[in-house]
């Protein structure tokens, strides 16, 4: 179903909430965004914002109390969406693979490393075992585990943090996906460690001409692996576009407070910002605009209005009455 400019994951309105005892939790909340072919999208925003939550909607992932409730997820054209478990499983590591937060989570402590990468490719392949084998072995080489056909015998807990997420990202490689989402994928990880498994992420996805959402609360990881950024907060994007565009002159105050709290290494550095307040109780949401508590711009017209999308040119939108990139210079 292939077309000739047509993004290999389109999300259309896309809602899911969760129905709890407490209350309805809309956490996505009317999401739009498209991934290119070849292309790196960030999803950016606090904790709460609907970022993991969106990554779980895609791969149908949502379970009870939640429910995807609306919207298309539109995959090479195909509705994500309308399908069952069967046809998701068939899905879920062959076209799009997940690369999660804490990889000893997501590792079963009880079986090899090469045990649980062999069984993402007898799903999903049809080579012998001789071919799987010598597969897994490539596959730990290209993520820079040394000794890769000793270490196939190994468990994960004989292997660093940063190894595990490298065994992590090798699974979810292993069997060729067209789309990786990756969730937090450097969280758990210090800085130096940090940087590298980013720089291999970005080479595996540019290598085999993968496409790639990157889950982040951080707009400086961001800015070094991402071609197109996608800003959530309380389950809506609140602003999108490239990504140049976007760092050198956000539209939306609550990117502009984002990026006033990331240190700069060179030049002078000014006072770091923060956001005033806390991201509100997404059962108990404020009328208008979700961000005008926060907000050091808010007018009236905020507490009465809910902001809709409004295109700015060259790619990018805003949900903004007063978006900076019509007035104040961010």
């Amino acid at each position: 179903m292939s077309a000739a400019g047509q993004p290999l994951l389109d999300v259309r309105g896309l809602e899911t909430r969760f129905y709890t005892f407490a209350g309805v939790v809309n956490a996505v909340d009317g999401v739009s965004f498209t991934v290119g072919r070849g292309e790196i999208l960030g999803l950016v925003g606090e904790s709460g914002g609907g970022k993991s939550v969106i990554g779980f909607s895609i791969l149908g992932l949502i379970d009870s109390p939640g429910k995807v409730d609306g919207g298309e997820i539109l995959f090479d054209g195909d509705d994500l969406a309308g399908k069952s478990e069967s046809e998701l499983q068939r899905i879920r590591g062959r076209e799009i693979a997940m690369v999660f937060q804490d990889p000893m989570t997501s590792l079963n402590p009880l079986q090899t490393i090469g045990q649980q990468m062999d069984e993402m490719l007898r799903l999903h392949s049809d080579l012998d075992g001789r071919a799987r084998r010598a597969r897994c072995i490539e596959m730990l080489n290209d993520v820079g585990i040394s000794e890769a056909e000793r270490r196939l015998k190994n468990y994960p807990h004989q292997f660093s943090g940063g190894m595990r997420q490298r065994v992590v990202i090798a699974i979810a490689m292993i069997a060729g996906p067209r789309l990786i989402i990756a969730d937090e994928p450097t969280t758990a990880l210090d800085v130096t460690i940090q940087s590298q498994i980013l720089k291999l992420m970005r080479r595996q996805v540019r290598e085999r001409d993968a496409s790639m959402i990157l889950i982040t609360h951080d707009l400086a990881v961001v800015s070094q692996m991402a071609d197109q950024i996608v800003v959530l907060y309380c389950g809506r994007v609140v602003e999108q576009g490239p990504k140049e565009a976007l760092i050198r002159k956000p539209a939306h105050p609550y990117t502009q407070g984002l990026l006033g709290s990331i240190p700069k290494l060179h030049g002078r550095q000014a006072r770091l910002t923060q956001i005033p307040g806390a991201v509100p109780d997404v059962r108990n949401l404020p009328k208008g605009c979700n961000f005008r508590e926060r907000c050091p711009f808010a007018q009236a017209r905020c507490a009465e209005e809910e902001p809709q999308q409004r295109a700015l040119g060259a790619g990018r939108s805003v949900a903004c009455h007063f978006p900076l990139e019509e007035g104040t210079e961010a």
